[in-house]
Protein backbone atom coordinates (compact mmCIF):
# COMPACT_ATOMS: atom_id res chain seq x y z
CA UNK A 1 0.00 0.00 0.00
CA UNK A 2 1.23 3.43 -0.90
CA UNK A 3 1.72 6.15 1.79
CA UNK A 4 -0.83 8.83 2.00
CA UNK A 5 -0.72 11.78 4.39
CA UNK A 6 -3.75 14.17 5.38
CA UNK A 7 -6.36 11.53 4.31
CA UNK A 8 -9.71 13.24 6.16
CA UNK A 9 -12.11 10.22 5.53
CA UNK A 10 -14.02 7.86 3.02
CA UNK A 11 -17.86 8.60 2.22
CA UNK A 12 -19.73 6.67 -0.40
CA UNK A 13 -17.03 4.39 -1.91
CA UNK A 14 -14.91 8.21 -2.24
CA UNK A 15 -11.70 8.80 -0.29
CA UNK A 16 -10.92 12.46 -0.18
CA UNK A 17 -8.12 14.76 1.46
CA UNK A 18 -8.62 17.59 2.67
CA UNK A 19 -5.52 19.91 2.91
CA UNK A 20 -5.79 24.21 3.80
CA UNK A 21 -9.49 23.70 2.35
CA UNK A 22 -8.84 22.13 -0.71
CA UNK A 23 -11.13 19.32 -1.10
CA UNK A 24 -8.60 16.77 -3.67
CA UNK A 25 -10.48 13.32 -4.85
CA UNK A 26 -6.90 11.16 -5.15
CA UNK A 27 -9.83 8.99 -7.43
CA UNK A 28 -10.80 11.39 -9.83
CA UNK A 29 -8.86 10.24 -12.77
CA UNK A 30 -11.18 6.55 -12.19
CA UNK A 31 -14.75 6.96 -14.49
CA UNK A 32 -15.43 3.40 -15.05
CA UNK A 33 -14.71 0.98 -12.59
CA UNK A 34 -15.03 -2.69 -13.61
CA UNK A 35 -14.78 -6.34 -13.00
CA UNK A 36 -12.52 -6.88 -15.99
CA UNK A 37 -9.13 -7.70 -14.06
CA UNK A 38 -10.53 -10.22 -11.53
CA UNK A 39 -12.61 -11.75 -14.11
CA UNK A 40 -9.18 -11.95 -16.87
CA UNK A 41 -7.56 -13.31 -14.24
CA UNK A 42 -10.43 -15.76 -13.32
CA UNK A 43 -10.38 -16.97 -16.95
CA UNK A 44 -6.55 -17.51 -17.06
CA UNK A 45 -5.05 -14.23 -18.04
CA UNK A 46 -2.58 -13.59 -15.90
CA UNK A 47 -1.25 -10.37 -17.97
CA UNK A 48 -3.03 -7.86 -19.63
CA UNK A 49 -1.36 -8.42 -23.09
CA UNK A 50 -2.23 -12.05 -24.13
CA UNK A 51 -6.43 -11.22 -23.69
CA UNK A 52 -5.37 -8.04 -26.16
CA UNK A 53 -4.15 -10.66 -28.97
CA UNK A 54 -7.09 -11.94 -28.41
CA UNK A 55 -9.20 -8.90 -29.02
CA UNK A 56 -8.14 -7.47 -32.04
CA UNK A 57 -11.09 -5.27 -32.76
CA UNK A 58 -9.43 -2.81 -29.32
CA UNK A 59 -6.16 -1.69 -29.27
CA UNK A 60 -4.18 -2.59 -26.04
CA UNK A 61 -3.81 0.82 -24.73
CA UNK A 62 -7.39 1.51 -24.85
CA UNK A 63 -7.28 -1.58 -23.35
CA UNK A 64 -5.84 -0.97 -20.62
CA UNK A 65 -7.49 2.38 -19.87
CA UNK A 66 -10.75 0.65 -19.66
CA UNK A 67 -9.37 -1.70 -17.17
CA UNK A 68 -7.92 0.57 -15.30
CA UNK A 69 -11.25 2.83 -15.41
CA UNK A 70 -9.70 5.36 -17.42
CA UNK A 71 -12.48 5.68 -20.09
CA UNK A 72 -15.64 4.41 -20.22
CA UNK A 73 -16.35 1.33 -22.38
CA UNK A 74 -18.49 1.05 -25.41
CA UNK A 75 -21.10 -1.36 -25.44
CA UNK A 76 -19.47 -3.23 -28.15
CA UNK A 77 -16.01 -3.08 -26.22
CA UNK A 78 -17.33 -4.51 -23.59
CA UNK A 79 -18.97 -7.41 -25.76
CA UNK A 80 -15.99 -8.27 -27.51
CA UNK A 81 -13.96 -8.30 -24.13
CA UNK A 82 -16.61 -10.70 -22.64
CA UNK A 83 -16.30 -12.99 -25.71
CA UNK A 84 -12.89 -13.25 -25.48
CA UNK A 85 -13.52 -14.18 -21.58
CA UNK A 86 -16.64 -16.44 -22.14
CA UNK A 87 -18.44 -14.82 -20.37
CA UNK A 88 -21.91 -12.74 -19.96
CA UNK A 89 -20.53 -8.82 -20.85
CA UNK A 90 -22.87 -7.06 -18.14
CA UNK A 91 -21.08 -9.13 -15.76
CA UNK A 92 -17.58 -6.58 -15.97
CA UNK A 93 -20.36 -3.58 -14.82
CA UNK A 94 -19.43 -2.94 -10.86
CA UNK A 95 -22.85 -0.96 -9.15
CA UNK A 96 -20.56 1.94 -7.62
CA UNK A 97 -23.13 2.06 -4.83
CA UNK A 98 -23.35 -1.25 -4.17
CA UNK A 99 -22.37 -2.01 0.01
CA UNK A 100 -18.85 -3.27 0.49
CA UNK A 101 -17.66 -1.14 -3.18
CA UNK A 102 -14.69 0.83 -2.02
CA UNK A 103 -12.98 2.76 -4.98
CA UNK A 104 -8.75 2.77 -3.08
CA UNK A 105 -9.53 -0.95 -2.81
CA UNK A 106 -10.71 -1.21 -6.48
CA UNK A 107 -7.78 1.08 -7.18
CA UNK A 108 -4.92 -0.20 -5.52
CA UNK A 109 -3.76 -2.64 -7.84
CA UNK A 110 -3.02 -0.17 -10.61
CA UNK A 111 -1.11 2.10 -8.41
CA UNK A 112 2.66 1.79 -8.99
CA UNK A 113 3.48 1.60 -4.87
CA UNK A 114 5.06 5.42 -4.81
CA UNK A 115 3.71 8.15 -1.95
CA UNK A 116 0.97 10.33 -2.54
CA UNK A 117 2.14 13.93 -2.19
CA UNK A 118 -0.98 15.53 -1.10
CA UNK A 119 0.76 18.84 -1.11
CA UNK A 120 1.50 18.51 -4.74
CA UNK A 121 -2.35 16.94 -5.47
CA UNK A 122 -3.84 19.57 -3.63
CA UNK A 123 -1.56 22.35 -5.87
CA UNK A 124 -2.83 20.60 -8.83
CA UNK A 125 -6.43 21.18 -8.41
CA UNK A 126 -5.83 24.56 -7.56
CA UNK A 127 -4.18 25.35 -10.45
CA UNK A 128 -7.02 23.52 -12.67
CA UNK A 129 -9.63 25.69 -10.67
CA UNK A 130 -7.54 29.05 -11.60
CA UNK A 131 -6.79 27.79 -15.21
CA UNK A 132 -11.04 27.37 -15.58
CA UNK A 133 -11.53 30.21 -13.43
CA UNK A 134 -9.70 32.64 -16.25
CA UNK A 135 -11.29 31.03 -18.87
CA UNK A 136 -14.70 31.85 -17.32
CA UNK A 137 -13.47 35.17 -16.60
CA UNK A 138 -12.41 35.98 -20.06
CA UNK A 139 -14.21 35.44 -23.39
CA UNK A 140 -11.69 35.95 -25.46
CA UNK A 141 -9.69 33.54 -23.87
CA UNK A 142 -10.58 30.49 -26.17
CA UNK A 143 -8.84 27.47 -26.02
CA UNK A 144 -7.36 28.36 -29.70
CA UNK A 145 -6.06 31.70 -28.62
CA UNK A 146 -4.82 29.64 -25.50
CA UNK A 147 -2.66 27.36 -27.98
CA UNK A 148 -2.06 30.51 -30.62
CA UNK A 149 -0.38 33.56 -27.78
CA UNK A 150 0.83 30.75 -25.16
CA UNK A 151 2.04 27.47 -26.64
CA UNK A 152 -0.75 25.24 -24.66
CA UNK A 153 -2.16 22.40 -27.07
CA UNK A 154 -5.88 21.74 -26.15
CA UNK A 155 -5.00 18.11 -24.74
CA UNK A 156 -2.69 19.05 -22.25
CA UNK A 157 -5.13 22.67 -21.68
CA UNK A 158 -7.71 19.85 -20.50
CA UNK A 159 -5.37 17.67 -18.38
CA UNK A 160 -4.48 20.76 -16.56
CA UNK A 161 -7.73 21.53 -16.05
CA UNK A 162 -9.09 18.70 -15.08
CA UNK A 163 -5.56 18.18 -12.43
CA UNK A 164 -4.92 14.62 -14.20
CA UNK A 165 -1.19 15.48 -13.75
CA UNK A 166 0.79 17.30 -10.57
CA UNK A 167 3.26 19.98 -11.61
CA UNK A 168 6.63 18.40 -11.16
CA UNK A 169 5.25 15.44 -14.19
CA UNK A 170 4.65 18.48 -17.10
CA UNK A 171 7.32 18.43 -18.92
CA UNK A 172 9.09 22.60 -19.55
CA UNK A 173 7.31 23.49 -22.56
CA UNK A 174 4.08 23.45 -20.47
CA UNK A 175 5.37 24.83 -17.62
CA UNK A 176 6.99 27.88 -19.69
CA UNK A 177 2.90 28.16 -21.74
CA UNK A 178 1.39 28.09 -17.76
CA UNK A 179 3.87 30.84 -17.18
CA UNK A 180 3.27 33.04 -19.94
CA UNK A 181 -0.55 32.39 -19.33
CA UNK A 182 -0.52 33.63 -15.54
CA UNK A 183 2.28 36.18 -16.64
CA UNK A 184 4.76 35.03 -13.80
CA UNK A 185 8.03 34.36 -14.17
CA UNK A 186 8.74 31.23 -13.02
CA UNK A 187 7.24 28.51 -10.59
CA UNK A 188 7.42 30.32 -7.20
CA UNK A 189 5.99 33.15 -8.89
CA UNK A 190 2.97 30.79 -9.92
CA UNK A 191 2.46 28.66 -7.17
CA UNK A 192 2.26 32.51 -5.32
CA UNK A 193 -0.33 33.78 -7.52
CA UNK A 194 -2.57 30.30 -7.15
CA UNK A 195 -2.28 30.74 -3.33
CA UNK A 196 -3.64 33.99 -3.73
CA UNK A 197 -6.56 33.60 -5.91
CA UNK A 198 -7.53 30.40 -3.68
CA UNK A 199 -7.11 33.06 -0.28
CA UNK A 200 -9.35 35.40 -1.90
CA UNK A 201 -11.98 32.86 -3.11
CA UNK A 202 -11.89 33.71 -6.81
CA UNK A 203 -11.50 29.65 -6.97
CA UNK A 204 -13.98 28.46 -4.67
CA UNK A 205 -16.49 28.12 -7.45
CA UNK A 206 -14.24 26.16 -9.66
CA UNK A 207 -12.99 23.55 -7.63
CA UNK A 208 -15.64 20.91 -7.49
CA UNK A 209 -15.36 21.08 -11.36
CA UNK A 210 -12.10 19.46 -11.07
CA UNK A 211 -11.63 17.61 -7.68
CA UNK A 212 -15.48 16.65 -6.65
CA UNK A 213 -15.87 12.84 -5.78
CA UNK A 214 -19.73 13.29 -5.73
CA UNK A 215 -19.72 14.24 -9.00
CA UNK A 216 -17.11 11.88 -10.48
CA UNK A 217 -19.47 8.71 -8.91
CA UNK A 218 -22.56 10.40 -10.20
CA UNK A 219 -20.93 10.73 -13.79
CA UNK A 220 -19.55 6.67 -12.83
CA UNK A 221 -23.20 5.72 -11.77
CA UNK A 222 -25.26 7.51 -14.81
CA UNK A 223 -22.75 5.99 -17.64
CA UNK A 224 -22.63 2.42 -15.95
CA UNK A 225 -26.83 2.12 -16.35
CA UNK A 226 -26.54 3.22 -19.85
CA UNK A 227 -24.08 0.53 -20.16
CA UNK A 228 -26.04 -1.76 -18.58
CA UNK A 229 -29.22 -0.96 -20.37
CA UNK A 230 -27.54 -1.28 -23.66
CA UNK A 231 -26.53 -4.71 -22.78
CA UNK A 232 -29.79 -6.16 -21.38
CA UNK A 233 -31.68 -4.64 -24.15
CA UNK A 234 -32.60 -1.20 -23.20
CA UNK A 235 -31.85 1.60 -24.96
CA UNK A 236 -28.25 2.34 -25.81
CA UNK A 237 -27.20 5.29 -23.51
CA UNK A 238 -26.06 8.44 -25.26
CA UNK A 239 -22.49 10.06 -24.52
CA UNK A 240 -22.89 13.10 -21.60
CA UNK A 241 -22.77 16.72 -23.39
CA UNK A 242 -20.07 18.39 -24.10
CA UNK A 243 -17.42 14.64 -24.86
CA UNK A 244 -16.89 13.11 -28.11
CA UNK A 245 -17.70 9.33 -27.80
CA UNK A 246 -14.54 7.57 -28.55
CA UNK A 247 -13.33 5.38 -31.43
CA UNK A 248 -11.64 2.34 -31.53
CA UNK A 249 -8.65 1.77 -34.38
CA UNK A 250 -10.61 -0.19 -36.96
CA UNK A 251 -9.90 -4.05 -37.17
CA UNK A 252 -8.16 -5.83 -39.79
CA UNK A 253 -10.45 -7.90 -41.85
CA UNK A 254 -9.67 -11.75 -41.48
CA UNK A 255 -6.52 -12.63 -43.53
CA UNK A 256 -6.37 -14.95 -45.65
CA UNK A 257 -3.04 -16.58 -46.61
CA UNK A 258 -0.59 -14.00 -47.27
CA UNK A 259 0.47 -13.28 -50.63
CA UNK A 260 2.92 -10.24 -49.71
CA UNK A 261 5.34 -9.29 -47.34
CA UNK A 262 6.01 -5.56 -46.35
CA UNK A 263 9.39 -4.06 -44.87
CA UNK A 264 9.65 -3.20 -41.02
CA UNK A 265 11.97 -0.12 -39.95
CA UNK A 266 13.25 -0.82 -36.14
CA UNK A 267 16.64 1.32 -35.76
CA UNK A 268 15.77 3.69 -32.99
CA UNK A 269 16.61 7.22 -33.27
CA UNK A 270 17.05 10.07 -30.79
CA UNK A 271 13.52 11.59 -29.29
CA UNK A 272 11.79 8.68 -29.74
CA UNK A 273 12.11 8.27 -33.71
CA UNK A 274 11.42 5.29 -35.64
CA UNK A 275 13.92 5.95 -38.86
CA UNK A 276 12.45 5.49 -42.14
CA UNK A 277 14.95 3.09 -43.39
CA UNK A 278 13.71 -0.48 -44.50
CA UNK A 279 15.76 -3.19 -42.47
CA UNK A 280 16.50 -6.88 -43.48
CA UNK A 281 13.13 -7.85 -41.77
CA UNK A 282 9.95 -8.07 -44.09
CA UNK A 283 6.52 -9.37 -41.82
CA UNK A 284 3.22 -11.02 -43.81
CA UNK A 285 1.23 -7.73 -45.13
CA UNK A 286 -2.49 -8.24 -44.26
CA UNK A 287 -5.35 -8.50 -47.14
CA UNK A 288 -6.75 -5.20 -46.44
CA UNK A 289 -3.78 -3.46 -46.95
CA UNK A 290 -2.84 -0.56 -49.39
CA UNK A 291 0.92 -0.91 -51.44
CA UNK A 292 2.26 1.95 -49.11
CA UNK A 293 1.94 -0.16 -46.08
CA UNK A 294 4.85 -0.24 -43.63
CA UNK A 295 6.04 -1.83 -40.76
CA UNK A 296 7.76 -0.76 -38.06
CA UNK A 297 8.95 -2.78 -34.38
CA UNK A 298 8.95 -1.09 -31.42
CA UNK A 299 12.43 -0.63 -29.66
CA UNK A 300 11.39 2.02 -26.89
CA UNK A 301 8.03 2.31 -24.24
CA UNK A 302 7.32 5.89 -25.89
CA UNK A 303 3.60 5.68 -25.06
CA UNK A 304 3.95 4.03 -21.53
CA UNK A 305 3.47 0.65 -20.54
CA UNK A 306 -0.14 0.58 -22.75
CA UNK A 307 2.68 -0.79 -25.68
CA UNK A 308 5.52 -2.75 -24.72
CA UNK A 309 8.90 -2.65 -26.65
CA UNK A 310 9.39 -4.79 -29.97
CA UNK A 311 5.85 -4.72 -30.95
CA UNK A 312 5.30 -4.81 -34.83
CA UNK A 313 2.87 -2.27 -35.66
CA UNK A 314 1.69 -2.14 -39.53
CA UNK A 315 0.53 1.24 -41.17
CA UNK A 316 -1.17 2.00 -44.23
CA UNK A 317 -1.13 5.54 -45.38
CA UNK A 318 -3.99 5.16 -47.32
CA UNK A 319 -5.75 5.30 -44.08
CA UNK A 320 -7.11 8.03 -41.69
CA UNK A 321 -6.41 8.34 -38.40
CA UNK A 322 -8.98 7.76 -35.57
CA UNK A 323 -9.46 8.40 -31.49
CA UNK A 324 -8.76 5.68 -29.72
CA UNK A 325 -6.00 4.64 -32.34
CA UNK A 326 -2.90 4.74 -33.16
CA UNK A 327 -0.29 6.85 -35.90
CA UNK A 328 3.08 7.24 -37.10
CA UNK A 329 3.99 10.84 -37.94
CA UNK A 330 6.44 11.90 -40.50
CA UNK A 331 9.22 13.78 -39.52
CA UNK A 332 12.71 15.05 -41.49
CA UNK A 333 14.78 11.87 -39.34
CA UNK A 334 12.04 9.45 -38.95
CA UNK A 335 8.77 8.31 -37.78
CA UNK A 336 7.06 9.36 -34.64
CA UNK A 337 4.81 6.71 -33.21
CA UNK A 338 1.74 8.71 -31.39
CA UNK A 339 -1.76 7.53 -29.47
CA UNK A 340 -4.63 8.98 -31.11
CA UNK A 341 -7.44 11.23 -28.87
CA UNK A 342 -10.55 13.87 -29.25
CA UNK A 343 -9.46 16.97 -27.95
CA UNK A 344 -12.29 19.60 -26.72
CA UNK A 345 -12.83 21.54 -29.89
CA UNK A 346 -13.54 18.22 -31.59
CA UNK A 347 -10.26 17.78 -33.59
CA UNK A 348 -7.75 14.88 -32.75
CA UNK A 349 -4.51 15.09 -30.94
CA UNK A 350 -1.10 12.73 -31.39
CA UNK A 351 0.51 12.34 -28.26
CA UNK A 352 3.44 10.45 -26.60
CA UNK A 353 4.68 10.04 -23.07
CA UNK A 354 8.41 9.26 -23.54
CA UNK A 355 9.27 11.93 -24.51
CA UNK A 356 6.49 14.12 -23.32
CA UNK A 357 4.89 15.20 -27.10
CA UNK A 358 1.39 16.89 -28.11
CA UNK A 359 0.36 17.63 -31.98
CA UNK A 360 -2.74 18.34 -33.88
CA UNK A 361 -3.24 15.86 -36.40
CA UNK A 362 -6.04 18.15 -38.55
CA UNK A 363 -2.97 20.39 -38.46
CA UNK A 364 -0.79 18.16 -40.15
CA UNK A 365 -0.34 17.02 -43.87
CA UNK A 366 -2.32 13.73 -44.65
CA UNK A 367 0.84 12.51 -46.39
CA UNK A 368 2.82 12.54 -43.13
CA UNK A 369 0.23 10.36 -41.23
CA UNK A 370 0.07 6.52 -41.03
CA UNK A 371 -2.66 5.61 -38.95
CA UNK A 372 -1.41 2.01 -37.23
CA UNK A 373 -4.09 -0.92 -38.50
CA UNK A 374 -2.97 -4.05 -36.87
CA UNK A 375 -0.22 -4.90 -34.10
CA UNK A 376 1.71 -8.55 -33.60
CA UNK A 377 2.68 -8.63 -29.89
CA UNK A 378 6.37 -10.00 -28.41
Amino acid sequence: MSSIAGVAGVENGAATTVAATVPVDLYRGIVFPNHMRELRRAHGYAKLLPLAAAIPDIPYIRLSKIERGEVVARPEELRHIAAALGIAPETLLIDPDAPGFDIARWAEPFRDGSDIDIAEERFAVLLGAAVRAMRASDAALTIAAIERDHGLPPVNLSRLENAQKTFARWNGSVRQSLYSLFGVSGEAALRARIEDRHRSGALDAFLSSVSDPAERLARSRDRIAELRAALTGGQPGSARPGRAAPVHMPAPAPAAIPTATIPVYSTSLAGGLIAADATSEHVAAPENVGPQAFAVRTSRATLGPGLPVQTVLIADPARSPSPGGLVLLREEQGWRLLAVESNRSGGMTGFSLHPEYDVPLDDCDPARLAPVVTATFP
